[in-house]
């Protein structure tokens, strides 16, 4: 089983400096390089706080100089809000710099509150059209010259400068509607996926759905799968309710975004107030234990080896909840020093 790390510049409030922040998720990308993760994946947002990534390539860029082996991914990169010639470019540059580390990852978006702000009219929901196109433009810009007359670009004779150092960059899609489970087979890229904090049975459902789009496809190709959970280890209790503290904390101000549905003020979303969400299983501490990468490396040991044999055969784990940068890395070191080896 292959092992990656998400994680964000984060704030929660502003009661954390910008140059902690920014200090803390480098550390927490270095521990996963020398604790044997494989990828690392940046993501691209705009105008929040919770997750400060205007473009995955500056922050990948940024990580490949401090860093020597771990593979440097986008998750993704938001296809609505670019120009096939810029991102393929950039996309480009960053696998230039880190020596042929870029791993390609691309989406639809997911929050209507920057599609309304990014890309003004576009419905969130309408949004996988988009990267339905860039995606082969993109890789046909990185051989050479090409002409495109699409639905939402046309441009005249260009190319991608600078090319790509790997022949092949491995794309990812991130999948979650069977729509698109069948486009990245067609079009062979690998894919990765987020439950959510819904229960394995959304997992299951995520591997069906590949496997159907597999046999649909027909073309022999064999992509990798990786999952994605919210990931906390801790052995005693005060550290476990300081993670699902910070989780539930998280997810009221993800549940803003996710509705478009609360103030946004200074970049920090609105959190809907706990109370209001008690009963509410995806907010259960309880059932967040169980749903998510939480737990002692003894339990979460366990959970990945069901997953595995899911068939689920990378882990993405995503480190950013809002938990202070010190237990972030006590349990990112304990993930790499007691969980990892099992898999080895």
């Amino acid at each position: 089983m292959k092992f990656h790390l998400a994680v964000n510049l984060e704030r929660i409030d502003n009661s954390l400096d910008m140059n902690d922040v920014a200090r803390h998720t480098l550390e927490m990308v270095q521990i996963a390089e020398e604790g044997g993760f494989d990828i690392v994946w940046s993501a691209e947002h705009h105008a929040l706080e919770m997750t400060i990534a205007p473009n995955p390539f500056q922050l990948l860029t940024w990580w490949a100089g401090e860093t020597s082996r771990i593979r440097l991914g986008t998750a993704v990169a938001t296809a609505a809000y670019w120009h096939p010639i810029n991102l393929a470019g950039e996309a480009a540059m960053v696998d230039l710099l880190s020596g042929g580390r870029l791993e390609f990852g691309i989406g639809s978006g997911a929050y209507q509150r920057e599609f309304d702000r990014m890309k003004p009219g576009l419905k969130q929901s309408d949004a996988w059209r988009y990267m339905q196109e860039m995606l082969p433009v993109v890789r046909d810009l990185w051989q050479g010259d090409v002409a495109h007359e699409g639905e939402f670009w046309q441009f005249p004779t260009s190319t991608s400068v600078p090319k790509p150092v790997q022949p092949h960059v491995p794309v990812w899609v991130s999948a979650r509607s069977p729509i698109t489970y069948d486009y990245a087979m067609r079009n062979r890229c690998h894919v990765n996926c987020w439950p959510l904090t819904r229960p394995f049975a959304e997992a299951e459902l995520y591997k069906q759905q590949l496997d159907e789009a597999i046999a649909k496809a027909d073309n022999g190709w064999t992509p990798r799968f990786a999952l994605m959970r919210h990931a906390c280890l801790y052995d005693n209790d005060a550290d476990r309710r300081a993670a699902l503290d910070a989780i539930r904390t998280l997810l009221s101000q993800f549940e803003n975004l996710f509705r478009n549905s609360g103030e946004v003020v200074n970049g920090f979303p609105a959190s809907i107030p706990l109370d209001q969400l008690e009963g509410r299983e995806q907010y259960d501490p309880d059932m967040l234990e169980q749903n998510l990468m939480f737990g002692s490396p003894d339990t979460v040991i366990q959970k990945l080896k069901r997953y595995q044999a899911l068939g689920a055969d990378e882990f993405i784990y995503y480190a950013s909840m809002g938990l202070d940068h010190a237990a972030q890395q006590r349990s990112l070191r304990m993930f790499c020093n007691e969980v990892i080896p099992e898999f080895r």
